[in-house]
């Protein structure tokens, strides 16, 4: 399907860059042009100039998505056994929205120095220790999103997510807890996806920290 739209951008280009070509070649091969011609050449060149334009716009309205991978891991749902039954409802609910509505494949969920769920793709690695981005993320309470986890040294400590995990955002769950929600594709993520992302978060902090102890 996305080569098929990549063709179809690039058809108003080729269209107008071939028509051109063809009236050029028609007006150096004619001798004596004929008012008509002329009227007819003008309307040609806009007509060219035309679907060029829109092939133009076409490339940045519709730009090619990026790249995605298959993450390295098993899918599957890993809820902490001591949890409220209220709690793990609202665990399964708002991690089957992420990873229905958004480009989430893979989401872990730490809360007061334990992991309560892992949901999506699942690394091999199964305790989290928060390293400095996560760590940044909890003392500024600001979300991070790792466009590209590839291009930051830092990715070493998101060993708990698929090693060809893409992209990555560590939101804050109030002061006591993080969501890690990790992409199949860099630079996936747009600004609704992260609106979204940030009010699940905020719900989900109000019900653990109604149903949980504080440690």
């Amino acid at each position: 399907m996305s080569d098929t739209n990549a063709l179809l951008r690039q058809l108003p280009i080729v269209v107008g860059s071939l028509g051109g070509t063809l009236l050029l070649v028609n007006r150096l091969l004619t001798d004596n042009l004929t008012t008509w011609q002329v009227r007819s050449d003008v309307l040609g060149a806009i007509v060219c100039a035309v679907l060029i334009l829109t092939g133009l716009l076409w490339q940045r309205v519709q730009p090619k998505p990026p790249d995605s991978v298959i993450l390295q891991g098993e899918e599957g749902l890993e809820l902490a056994p001591d949890l409220p039954e209220t709690v793990q409802r609202e665990l399964a609910w708002s991690s089957q929205l992420l990873l229905t509505n958004t480009v989430t494949k893979t989401l872990v969920v730490w809360y007061q120095g334990r992991v309560l769920m892992r949901r999506g793709i699942l690394a091999e690695q199964t305790t989290v220790e928060l390293g400095a981005i996560a760590q940044r993320v909890l003392k500024t309470q600001k979300p991070v999103y790792l466009v590209k986890l590839d291009l930051y040294p830092g990715r070493i400590e998101f060993n708990y997510l698929p090693s060809n995990t893409q992209g990555v955002i560590c939101q804050p769950i109030g002061a006591e807890g993080l969501m890690i929600l990790g992409a199949n594709a860099p630079r996936s993520y747009t600004n609704q996806d992260e609106t979204w992302i940030a009010g699940i978060a905020e719900k989900l902090s109000d019900t653990l920290q109604r149903h949980l102890k504080t440690s």
